[in-house]
């Protein structure tokens, strides 16, 4: 048997009201709530994919700002384990009201109302990565080398 991590990414984005954006998806059945994430594609750039995941399930358009860092989570549902890459990043303008399947919505959500949505949280992650953001945790972008560029 072969060993398959998947590599994902996260964008943390807080606007100037102390608020997070959110998204509300379906996933094994459930309703849960997660950073924008998703899966990197075969030969996407990470940083790019953090903007793509992030427009395709919030309809925003993000500039990255942050590596925020590389966390790793095995999913007790799958068996899985997740690279997750997470940025932070600024929403610059909401550009279309379509989402990606399997989304309900994006919200912006207070700290608080985050902590209230306890086990409706897509991975104890979500809040392991805000809880750094507000550490302040930050790197470069450029600790991420992309060879085509």
């Amino acid at each position: 048997m072969t060993w398959t991590p998947h590599a994902t990414v996260a964008v943390v984005i807080e606007d100037a009201h102390g608020r997070f954006l959110m998204v509300e998806e379906r996933s094994s059945g459930r309703v849960v709530f997660n950073q924008p994430a998703g899966h990197v594609e075969e030969d996407e750039a990470i940083i790019d994919a953090a903007r793509r995941e992030t427009l395709e399930e919030t309809g925003w358009e993000i500039e990255p700002e942050h590596f925020l860092g590389l966390y790793t989570y095995k999913a007790p549902s799958n068996g899985v384990t997740y690279y997750r890459f997470c940025f932070t990043g600024k929403a610059r303008k909401r550009v279309t009201e379509e989402l990606d399947t399997g989304i309900i919505a994006a919200h912006w959500l207070s700290l608080e109302d985050i902590r209230r949505l306890g086990d409706k949280l897509r991975s104890p992650l979500v809040i392991k990565c805000i809880e750094d953001y507000r550490k302040g945790r930050c790197y470069p972008l450029d600790v991420i080398v992309n060879p085509q560029t």
